[in-house]
């Protein structure tokens, strides 16, 4: 279940997270037509309060992302998000949306990592290989453009669930697919803290 402290107040410019009261809780129904079988499935819930639709809450915490439909309905997707250090939490947008996105690692994670990503300096073509994923949701923030954070796919599904990337958060790339087609350019994205 989901506790207050985990979300923030909607809002231009937020810098100090504060919490939501609608995300106090949620109950869950299936997402149509996904099978709920499935653990990491997209979930149709029902949260504590009132929130405007299309937009975007995710809680590290419990690796959980939430694409608001208006009133008091969400759907769930289960995420894997950014390692400790690296997880940026804020209030952002979505200023780009990609299909099979091209991928250059930055000179940041180069320089934290060159035996990993000195190789993929030059880029990385779209495609089922690549780290990006099937799509992917590029975040913004006014007066800093692209903030090289992304909501993306992965076809590496035993990630899902766990703090590994270098600050993006991940679903499998079925799942990002749902996301993609229902999330409008400049939706509100807001990434809350970890509590630790």
């Amino acid at each position: 279940m989901l506790t207050r402290r985990h979300f923030i107040a909607t809002g231009a410019a937020v810098t100090t997270l504060a919490a939501h009261p609608a995300f106090a809780q949620d109950v869950e129904g299936p997402a149509a037509p996904v099978e709920p079988a499935d653990p990491l499935a997209p979930t149709l819930v029902t949260l504590a309060g009132v929130v405007g639709a299309n937009e975007i809450h995710m809680d590290p915490n419990i690796f959980r992302l939430y694409l608001t439909l208006g009133g008091d309905q969400a759907i769930r997707y289960a995420v894997g998000v950014g390692r400790p250090g690296l997880y940026e939490p804020g209030t952002f947008f979505v200023g780009a949306k990609k299909e099979w996105p091209s991928w250059t690692p930055t000179p940041e994670m180069i320089e934290r990592e060159p035996e990993q990503y000195e190789q993929y300096k030059d880029g990385v073509p779209g495609g089922p290989d690549n780290p990006l994923g099937a799509r992917a949701l590029y975040l913004f923030q006014p007066g800093r453009g692209d903030t090289f954070l992304r909501i993306h796919g992965t076809n590496a599904p035993r990630t899902i669930g766990t703090a590994v990337s270098n600050g993006c958060a991940r679903l499998t790339n079925e799942y990002v697919k749902d996301l993609y087609a229902r999330t409008p350019m400049r939706a509100k994205v807001f990434l809350y803290p970890r509590d630790v």
